[in-house]
């Protein structure tokens, strides 16, 4: 897993100025470092440079190190690459009849070799987390892409016919030619939907990411993007002990060849079924090798006495923890982190984003990843299986379905009374959210002839992949990678995907049992109290100390006239929030994030606008 970015221009000659160009690309993959630092490198021709930052995974030798450049018929082909290509030994088999010599043990050379026997059309081959960018000399045209579940980031913004890419927004603006914008769209953005981003959409003006489950060509023709891969709706015509039966060879698969790696891996433990089930598999695969998983949890110090129990998380997650521990032979560390470091943890979740995110369930795991970096580089995740197993409440709650916008955020009344009436009126939020929720709709694969709950149900499972499951997934990375640790997510595997979607509603939810069939297809991995527990989602602190320390910093911002954020919030708005009493029952956004994460968020927006010169 790394960092890659570059940029590129077919009217330029950027060899006349090699010195500088190389020192630019240095600067560029610097900024992104913390993604791998153990090797770097850059490549650069006459229309392309390209730079790269290595977290050593596979191929641990220095002939893996990119960028990864070969030749065929005098044109070179050059490939910056970051992500984990899973079936990589199936695609080198045929690679290798049709003369390909590997000179490494690293997937790169597969990603490029793929490519200049395949085209673009080699992404279909891959099954993993992948974006790469592949200078192909012979045909003068840059080719960026991306997985289809849209694990892996990869930005770009293109200006005056020069396009600059990156794994994050911070290596595009590093380029000389390229600032950071934040307009009013952004604000709206900001405002409205975000932590979740429109698909490929940056939030600063005029930057993009390509969208997950395509590829984009820059050539003389211009920029185009292309989608490879999409959801498609058919009957579903197994019965429930099939589909279970299915689904559990899909799980043993996916995560038994997530196991792949030249480096131990690890698995994130929260108690919860998802990261039971994925740990189970990966216990049983090391214990045939005679080893043991390292497994991590995570919680807040003193969350014993202040947790506060509701609809959204009914219960606490360590003694399920400590199940696990009692059944399985893990290597086990319970993490914690204290209110001051997830407190200071919020400005670095900024850093890691380039833009404000889900508050402290940024900073929190953020500050996780940082610690499970100590012991392990790479670590699996449950991520992914509420939205494609129902697990939500959205999915179940008659005033979720129902609303006619997206589920996870139904009322954004309280962030429109946050802001100066004023912007408010300029900015007119509620009528974006209700753009972005249609033209999200108007992308849903529907069933022939399907009406009604089942077509609503359709819609939620499609808003959820579309929108929450990438923002999940985003976090996800920036969290991990900020420390240089490779995190994979086995129910993200599209296969998965592909086979859930067309379950019926009834039967991933049989007798309104949530996640029912997942846990059907569970039995023979996990015991019964595992396998049947509740849902609870994410830990997050309850101790009012956090709160504390919170509405300090909030009170400090709305009375120092030079906060950039006192341009657009109401100052007696943001008196009342601080003063009200908490509400921790009722989410502005997902399930987690209440009042105390409005004032958190609040700190964030304000912090980014003073970075990037608001």
């Amino acid at each position: 897993m790394c960092g890659i970015t570059g940029f590129a221009d077919l009217t330029a000659d950027f060899l006349s100025q090699k010195d500088e160009n190389i020192a630019l690309l240095k600067k560029m993959h610097k900024t992104i470092a913390h993604r791998g630092g153990d090797a770097e490198g850059e490549y650069l021709s006459k229309y392309v440079g390209l730079g790269h930052a290595r977290l050593t995974i596979r191929g641990l030798d220095a002939k893996s190190n990119q960028p990864l450049v070969r030749s065929r018929g005098g044109f070179e082909y050059a490939v910056v690459y970051n992500g984990e290509i899973y079936n990589t030994a199936d695609i080198n088999k045929e690679l290798t009849k049709k003369g390909y010599i590997f000179e490494t043990n690293s997937d790169t050379e597969t990603v490029l070799y793929a490519y200049m026997e395949y085209g673009v059309d080699c992404v279909g081959l891959f099954n993993g987390i992948f974006a790469f960018a592949v200078w192909d000399g012979r045909l003068e045209r840059l080719c960026l892409f991306r997985d289809r579940s849209g694990i892996k980031p990869l930005f770009y913004t293109i200006k005056d016919g020069l396009l600059v890419f990156g794994s994050e927004p911070k290596a595009i603006f590093a380029h000389p030619r390229i600032d950071p914008i934040i307009d009013d769209d952004s604000l709206r953005k900001v405002f409205s939907i975000l932590p979740a981003r429109t698909e490929g959409d940056g939030v600063f003006k005029n930057l993009y990411e390509i969208k997950y489950g395509c590829y984009a060509v820059f050539d003389r023709n211009g920029f185009s993007q292309k989608r490879y891969w999409q959801l498609e709706s058919a009957p579903h015509t197994e019965d429930f002990e099939t589909t279970a039966a299915h689904l559990k060879s899909l799980i043993i698969d996916s995560v038994r060849g997530q196991m792949v790696s030249d480096v131990p891996v690890c698995s994130f433990l929260s108690g919860g079924l998802d990261s039971c089930i994925v740990t189970a598999i990966a216990a049983e695969y090391l214990a045939e090798k005679k080893k043991f998983l390292n497994t991590f949890s995570f919680d807040f110090t003193e969350n014993d006495r202040y947790f506060k129990s509701n609809s959204f998380q009914p219960e606490q997650d360590k003694p399920y923890v400590k199940k696990m521990l009692a059944h399985f032979r893990l290597n086990h560390t319970f993490l914690e982190c204290s209110q001051s470091e997830l407190a200071d943890y919020l400005y670095k979740a900024v850093d890691a984003k380039d833009m404000p995110g889900m508050a402290d369930v940024d900073a929190s795991l953020l500050y996780f990843c940082k610690e499970v970096k100590k012991h392990n580089k790479v670590t699996l995740t449950g991520e992914c299986a509420d939205e494609i197993f129902a697990g939500y409440p959205w999915f179940h709650r008659e005033e979720f379905i129902n609303a006619d916008t997206f589920p996870w955020s139904i009322n954004i009344d309280v962030r429109e009374s946050m802001l100066k009436s004023e912007v408010a009126d300029r900015l007119d939020i509620k009528a974006y959210v209700r753009e972005i929720y249609k033209n999200t709709l108007a992308k849903v694969p529907y069933l022939d002839g399907e009406t009604g709950i089942k077509r609503r149900q359709r819609e939620i499972s499609f808003l959820n992949l579309n929108q929450f499951m990438t923002t999940l997934l985003w976090r996800m990375d920036t969290a991990s990678m900020y420390s240089g640790l490779e995190a994979r997510v086995p129910f993200a595997d599209h296969r998965i995907i592909e086979y859930m979607w067309n379950v019926p509603f009834d039967m991933k939810c049989p007798d309104g049992v949530v996640k029912g069939l997942l846990r059907e297809s569970a039995k023979g991995l996990l015991p019964d109290e595992l396998r049947l527990r509740k849902k609870s989602p994410y830990p997050k602190t309850y101790n009012p100390e956090y709160e504390r320390i919170l509405k300090e910093k909030l009170n400090h911002i709305i009375n120092d006239k030079n906060a950039p954020i006192n341009d657009i919030i109401d100052k007696n708005a943001a008196i009342s929030l601080v003063s009200a009493p908490s509400e921790y029952g009722k989410p502005w956004f997902g399930q987690l994030m209440s009042t105390p994460q409005m004032i958190a968020y609040l700190i964030q927006v304000n912090y980014w606008l003073e970075k990037f010169g608001y």
